[in-house]
């Protein structure tokens, strides 16, 4: 049997890179597969095609997580669609990076909105038909810059941070409602915005790996599948390192 079977999967930002993979992993293990998207109308419809194709049900939905009322209505939306939600994957956000001198106030705001506001908009809402039916798995994504910072990322280090105080919370807080939160630290992962970079410094990253590689979004695909199933039934309130040793 399929690790997912016939439960319910919210991920936000899944058009492409490690949201596209999350979705697309998570309909072969047998989930029926909701995701956003906002500016990536056609990559979106794409998606809900590939999803459908492997024989679950999917719909994309044109929504802002970053906005409290569309983040609570997308999940009213979805919980009515598909009749339950049973894991959210909160994985949209973005960068704006510069050095804290350069950085403006509407740099620093608009990344701790998209970043980690969406992280309580989405699951303040979720965490009601969670606690209805007293199960569910909560995966937010943050980043090994999350943990150690990085020079010229002040901003997305500290939504990045947020979001692990936020996950081990809301992991004290809904565990006796059986809802399980972690959360996923990627490292160097190659994904089209990476495939745009300088190819000497990439390899300068991949060797300072232990690995010696850089991650696949399909690598973090898994992780999300293992803290999404009931594999990791009794794991809550952790950070799980997605790179190839980087921090070790």
């Amino acid at each position: 049997m399929k690790l997912l079977q016939n439960k319910t999967a919210l991920v936000t930002g899944a058009s492409k890179g490690i949201g596209k993979s999350i979705a697309l992993r998570f309909a072969e293990q047998g989930a029926n597969v909701a995701f956003t998207y906002l500016s990536s109308v056609e990559q979106g419809q794409a998606l809900e095609a590939e999803l459908h194709a492997k024989g679950v049900k999917a719909k994309g939905y044109r929504s802002d997580a970053s906005d409290f009322t569309q983040a609570d209505k997308l999940i009213n939306d979805v919980v009515t669609e598909f009749g339950s939600l049973d894991i959210l994957v909160n994985n949209a956000g973005i960068t704006m990076d510069n050095l804290l001198l350069r950085m403006t106030e509407e740099m620093w705001d608009k990344i701790m909105n998209v970043n980690l506001k969406s992280c309580f908009n989405t699951v303040k809402a979720a965490c009601k038909p969670m606690m209805k039916q007293r199960a569910g798995s909560i995966i937010n994504m943050t980043s090994v810059v999350g943990l150690k910072g990085n020079a010229g990322q002040s901003n997305y280090a500290a939504s990045k941070a947020g979001i692990i105080g936020f996950t081990k919370s809301i992991a004290l807080e809904l565990g006796s409602r059986g809802i399980r939160s972690n959360a996923i630290a990627p490292g160097f992962i190659e994904t089209e915005m990476t495939g745009k970079l300088d190819e000497k410094m990439i390899q300068v990253w991949r060797d300072a790996i232990p690995l010696k590689r850089g991650g696949k979004p399909e690598d973090v695909a898994d992780a999300c599948v293992f803290l999404a199933s009931d594999m990791s039934s009794y794991i809550t309130g952790q950070v799980i390192q997605v790179d190839g040793g980087m921090l070790t």
